[in-house]
């Protein structure tokens, strides 16, 4: 199932959960409040590869990820390493917190901004990323919503 029809269904539910879930026990109000996104991307790192990822993690992808919170595009980001991975599961997660998905000129808008701070072509960045194949693999990804308790 495609990002767009996840984020939709997951509206839908926030938005349908309190006329679904509701008894003359509870109040008016629905009791959880839908908060910020969190996206978890997986990451598989090879046993040789531990240096050269940490390096790229702590040098150009932390150099991106302090750009877009400057921006206010991400509210937070962080690094979790997988202390007993099972056969087969991520080594590693990269997250990223933000208050809400943009819009598609939004998207255009922060795509040139992007290419502007950072000078490097799609080509470039393909390239790049192609490298870090050889002691990494990105095994997926998921986006969380907070939901908190009113």
């Amino acid at each position: 199932m495609n990002l767009m029809k996840k984020m939709m269904m997951a509206t839908a539910m926030i938005v349908a959960a309190p006329t679904a879930l509701s008894t003359p026990a509870m109040a008016d109000e629905f009791p959880l409040m839908a908060g910020d996104y969190t996206t978890m991307t997986g990451i598989f790192i090879e046993d040789s590869g531990w240096t050269a990822y940490a390096s790229y993690l702590a040098s150009e992808w932390k150099k991106n990820q302090d750009f877009a919170k400057s921006k206010g595009w991400i509210s937070d980001y962080k690094i979790y390493y997988v202390v007993d991975p099972r056969d087969g599961e991520p080594t590693m997660y990269l997250t990223q917190t933000f208050p809400s998905w943009p819009s598609g000129t939004e998207m255009e808008k922060r795509n040139k901004e992007w290419e502007a701070f950072d000078k490097r072509t799609n080509a470039q960045l393909d390239a790049e990323s192609g490298n870090r194949a050889k002691f990494r693999k990105v095994t997926g990804s998921m986006t969380l919503q907070e939901a908190t308790v009113r």
